[in-house]
């Protein structure tokens, strides 16, 4: 009889750069699916996805919660244009770092290369399990020395693409 080893893993979403590099792939992300798929096959049992706070996306955040997502917020300030701007980077690499002890594996999703480090240091303590890269065609050349670890989310566009339900 085959032995299932339990394993904890946890996952670290840069929501900016995820749903950005997905919009400009010219679909959008059901993050149900997304989440369910992260759970099957990679056995993620701690989802964080970290995105700025904006008082209209209230109506998304409960979405992302009731999908099982723990949401870290980040404050946002407006640019000079009045446009919207959070970089979650920081508390990405933070909560990870304060999480360490509670998951085998970790899987980053995110293109952005500013998390060379953090991969790099998890990949060196084998805590590394995958890197979610959501757009093949355009990332940070800093990951790319990390291939072995990469999965591609714009190639699942049929499973995970976002359909508005007929009800």
């Amino acid at each position: 009889m085959k032995k299932i080893i339990k394993q904890n893993n946890y996952a670290f979403i840069d929501g900016q750069n995820l749903n950005l590099s997905i919009q400009k792939c010219g679909w959008k992300l059901d993050y149900k699916k997304f989440f369910i798929f992260l759970r099957h096959k990679y056995r993620v049992e701690k989802t964080y996805i970290f995105i700025g706070y904006l008082k209209e996306n209230e109506k998304l955040y409960n979405y992302l919660k009731n999908s099982g997502y723990t949401i870290i917020f980040k404050p946002i300030i407006k640019n000079n244009n009045g446009k919207p701007k959070g970089n979650v980077d920081a508390e990405l690499v933070l909560h990870c770092m304060l999480q360490y002890n509670n998951f085998d594996k970790a899987i980053i999703v995110s293109g952005d290369g500013d998390f060379h480090c953090l991969i790099e240091q998890l990949q060196k303590d084998n805590k590394l399990l995958k890197i979610g890269i959501p757009n093949k065609k355009k990332y940070s050349a800093l990951l790319r020395k990390f291939q072995n670890y990469h999965f591609y989310i714009n190639f699942l566009r049929n499973p995970l693409k976002y359909k508005k339900r007929p009800y």
